[in-house]
């Protein structure tokens, strides 16, 4: 995977999502994200579909300390504990894989490895990976635990930004979301209405 940027590691898995706690506390990949794991040339390929950070110990919520300090900053310098007790982790929906040789926009045969590696996509690779749009047909059909409008215009936009014409790209994808959700005019309203910015 060469010089990509390792985010995180593969704390829970399956077929269709799989979710990653990162490094450092707070460096999450943002909503709409492309990512991947796996080893050179059977790689999976994922949307950032969620992202939370609570507590190391579950049921036990953190508590309010800053009362006394100037900014975060300061709190957390106060308080340098707080780094490990708290993680932030990322849901991810699982839209393609790479697999003898070709690149595929559907579910692979297994999920990712416990502990895999999670790596940003490269602007090269998004180009790649977004030439075809068949990804799409899983994120409209997947219950996400935000409102998938929300998960689709931000992968858009997060991949638009890696073309030359931005709009060019989200015009072609928002045809395809119009045969994709021909029959749901309110949400296809929704995420043109989002794609924006």
């Amino acid at each position: 995977m060469g010089e990509a940027e390792r985010v995180g590691e593969v704390i829970e898995a399956s077929t269709t999502d799989f979710v990653a706690q990162c490094y450092e506390l707070y460096e999450l990949p943002p909503l709409g994200s492309l990512v991947k794991t796996g080893e050179p040339g059977t790689e999976l390929y994922g949307v950032v579909s969620r992202a939370t950070t609570t507590s190391f110990e579950p049921g036990r919520r953190p508590i309010a300390r800053g009362k006394d300090e100037a900014s975060e900053e300061a709190l957390y310098r106060a308080n340098p504990q707080l780094m490990k007790l708290l993680r932030s982790e990322f849901g991810v929906v699982v839209v393609g894989h790479r697999e003898d040789g070709g690149l595929h926009h559907y579910l692979p045969p297994q999920p990712p490895r416990i502990h895999g590696f999670i790596y940003r996509c490269s602007p090269q690779e998004i180009r790649e990976f977004a030439s075809s749009l068949g990804f799409l047909s899983i994120l409209v059909n997947t219950r996400l635990p935000i409102a998938g409008d929300e998960v689709i215009a931000a992968t858009l936009r997060h991949m638009s930004r890696v073309y030359q014409d931005p709009n060019a790209f989200l015009v072609t994808a928002g045809k395809e979301l119009a045969v994709l959700l021909s029959g749901d005019f309110g949400k296809l309203k929704a995420i043109l209405g989002r794609l924006k910015g």
